[in-house]
């Protein structure tokens, strides 16, 4: 059986408006743990900026990661969170690279 690797990752920072980090990491990670096509969705504070996340995201294809944007729990986490946002950071999108390791 052959073992399967995520295609497509992204990450990026959210900076909350101040004082709400926590608010909005709480939002970001609430029911997310089963989305169909990802390998990781991993929310962490940033160590420089107090307002500041950095959101990681590791999934099977692009095409899982634009649905995972229709699934009702995501679209109540977005609509939920955005009034905490003040602005997005930085944005990466790379294609990850099997761990030998692993």
């Amino acid at each position: 059986m052959e073992e399967k690797h995520p295609q497509y990752g992204l990450i990026g920072q959210i900076v909350a408006k101040p004082g709400q980090r926590a608010a909005l990491a709480a939002i970001l990670t609430e029911n997310t743990r089963r989305m169909p096509g990802n390998f990781a969705y991993i929310v962490g504070e940033d160590a420089s900026n107090p307002d500041a996340l950095w959101v990681v995201e590791l999934w099977a294809d692009r095409a899982a990661h634009a649905a995972s944007l229709a699934l009702p729990q995501v679209r109540v986490a977005i609509a939920k969170g955005r009034p905490l946002i003040a602005e997005f950071g930085t944005r990466a999108e790379f294609k990850p690279v099997a761990n030998a390791g692993a």
